[in-house]
């Protein structure tokens, strides 16, 4: 049985009365409450994966602010991306549904997505979902891939059209189809796009509104280029950074399917890293860019903690897709492996549980009805993904179910608190316990001995693989020029 969606009247009673149960017998409130709905911001980063310190991803990463906000509220630390791409990514999370449902498999002009197929042809997007509900809507930066359709936000600050400047000459990485580079430039933080973002939403945070708002703010970095100002790699000496595991011979037990869609010619591989003894640099140019999106997160935080509305506020934190640094000798995103997957999710603020943590598998498609469910007493038309309000709540007896990504029609990945099954569109398999083989290793797909594992996760993939839609591309890799 699926767990109670909770309406905008129960979430407000539950924090007033101590974010008692949220049982699927609740009862409803026998009156609406007069209490004004809370605000929302959602702040979303880019490439970021699980190197942030409340999450123990990397020994020496320094994200002070985000970590400040995952102590004052609930950390989900099995959230994943339903597909580990920005475009697909986004689209999912803005719309609900599944990249499998939506035929969204790769980048898509924002306002293309809307008709890009039967599933999108009436969609209602999440930012337009809260104006219905009698938010003032506001946006700025990478909210959808380029920025955000026109017309979505009842204001959008607008997105800078690359990621942020770029040096005239590469430092080390220059190929074609992509961003990639890595070094200490430009001079000052005020050159940065997420810089001027952070401060178009705290001017925001200072005016006054006569209804609840929704604040979305989407910064640019960890994407690359990995490009930020000098004293942002000088808090990451290199002599002493920690490495991520590599093993050598990974790929001898892998299909020859998972080589195909990950084979990226224009990215850093481990065998060029190492010849050139960059890896160390790769990790303090990632690491110094997550820090420095961390000092923009903090900039929105402390003006809403100075605001009137910091007692009225609920605020989302996710990146939009992981990253491998070095694992399975990789150095990019484009895979359906945890790297590239896993995502922290952070929830806090009003009628939001403190200092915990929630490992139950979740996806950035429930972000949507979570928020419908806060804002509104309607939930969202079709919705693939379910409110996490009832997770909140640790009387709520609330069944777990697997959380699926996506890369390319057929593609799958299905996660569970222990396993991750990876199914190719050829048939070709990858199964790994988790709980034994955190860096995802052994590939178990063929033992004898996990054929019942194989056989339940099978079930959770999806029953339909839309075509490809004619305006989503991803030309990075042969496996999808072919497409």
């Amino acid at each position: 049985m699926a767990p109670p969606s909770l309406n905008r009247r129960q979430f407000i009673s539950l924090s007033a009365a101590g974010l008692a149960s949220a049982c699927s017998d609740m009862p409803t409130p026998s009156r609406p409450s007069a209490e004004t709905p809370p605000n929302i911001i959602l702040i979303m980063v880019d490439d970021l994966n699980d190197w942030v310190g409340a999450m123990n991803g990397h020994p020496q990463a320094r994200t002070p602010n985000i970590d400040r906000l995952a102590k004052s509220g609930t950390l989900f630390s099995n959230a994943h991306a339903q597909a580990p791409v920005c475009g697909p990514s986004r689209t999912s999370l803005m719309t609900g549904l599944l990249p499998s449902t939506t035929g969204v498999y790769g980048h898509i002009e924002d306002d293309d997505i809307r008709g890009a197929s039967s599933a999108l042809k009436e969609i209602v997007f999440l930012p337009e979902f809260l104006g219905q509900a009698g938010y003032h809507t506001m946006g700025i930066g990478k909210l959808f891939h380029k920025g955000a359709p026109q017309n979505t936000f009842d204001e959008f600050g607008g997105r800078h059209p690359g990621f942020g400047p770029k040096s005239e000459q590469a430092f080390h990485w220059d190929k074609e189809g992509t961003s990639t580079d890595w070094g200490a430039f430009p001079e000052s933080d005020d050159d940065m796009p997420d810089t001027k973002s952070a401060q178009w939403a705290a001017e925001r945070l200072r005016r006054d509104y006569e209804k609840p708002f929704f604040l979305s703010v989407g910064f640019l970095r960890p994407h690359v280029p990995w490009y930020v100002p000098q004293h942002w790699f000088d808090i990451h000496p290199k002599e002493r950074l920690w490495l991520p595991p590599f093993l050598e011979n990974d790929w001898d037990d892998l299909p020859k399917k998972a080589q195909e869609i990950t084979n990226l010619p224009n990215m850093p591989d481990m065998s060029w890293v190492r010849d050139n003894d960059q890896w160390k640099n790769i990790v303090q140019a990632y690491l110094a860019s997550i820090s420095f999106v961390d000092h923009c997160v903090g900039i929105v935080l402390k003006a809403l903690e100075k605001s009137t509305y910091k007692d009225n506020t609920v605020i989302i934190f996710c990146s939009d897709h992981g990253y491998h640094l070095g694992e399975k000798g990789l150095f990019q995103k484009f895979t359906l492996w945890q790297r590239s997957t896993r995502v922290p999710l952070i929830m806090s603020g009003k009628g939001i549980p403190s200092s915990r943590t929630i490992d139950a598998p979740v996806g950035l498609i429930d972000i949507y009805p979570t928020l419908a469910g806060i804002a509104s007493s309607e939930s969202p038309r079709g919705s693939q993904g379910r409110s996490l309000l009832p997770l909140l709540h640790p009387e709520t007896k609330t069944p777990e179910r697997p959380v699926l990504s996506t890369y390319g029609p057929g593609n799958h990945s299905v996660r569970t608190r222990d396993y991750t099954l990876i199914r190719y569109s050829n048939g070709s398999s990858e199964l790994y316990d988790r709980r034994a083989d955190p860096n995802e290793w052994k590939n178990l797909a063929t033992d004898s001995k996990y054929q019942n594992v194989v056989r339940q996760l099978e079930k959770h993939l999806p029953a339909e693989n839309a075509a490809w839609v004619d305006k989503s591309q991803l030309n990075i890799s042969p496996y999808f020029r072919q497409k």
